[in-house]
């Protein structure tokens, strides 16, 4: 079993920042990828960012490339999303997620190709 647990979330002013976490722990550590998702009320989820274990490769959505920085610390299973010039349409639960598969080539952008969740940790944005 394989538990995802993310930290960190909280309410900002638009403009400020958060820094999620999320560790792994259970009886796999190790995957060839982690993501970020985020739902926000009445939408779809949708993918954030997501980067490859193996060396450190990262795909970001377009509307957070600039502000977001995702980054992993192998020894401790462990993947951040640092989140900067944070806007009320960053408002939803984010979620982190990993792939099935250790050795991971292409960084999977879609929800399906992701088989492990976290439970989330809900976004702010508000003045």
């Amino acid at each position: 079993q394989v538990q995802l647990v993310e930290s960190g979330g909280g309410v900002v002013q638009p403009g400020g920042s958060l820094r999620l976490s999320c560790a792994a722990s259970g009886r796999r550590l190790s995957f060839g990828a982690m993501g970020w998702f985020r739902q926000a009320p009445g939408k779809e989820r949708e993918f954030v960012a997501a980067i490859r274990w193996s060396d450190g490769g990262t795909v970001y959505t377009d509307s957070v490339k600039g502000r977001f920085t995702i980054s992993r610390d192998n020894a401790q299973n462990t993947q951040f999303l640092q989140m900067n010039s944070l806007q009320p349409e960053d408002t939803a639960v984010y979620y982190c997620a990993a792939p099935w598969a250790s050795v991971i080539t292409t960084l999977p952008r879609d929800a399906y190709e992701y088989e492990y969740w976290g439970q989330g940790t809900q976004v702010t944005v508000s003045s």
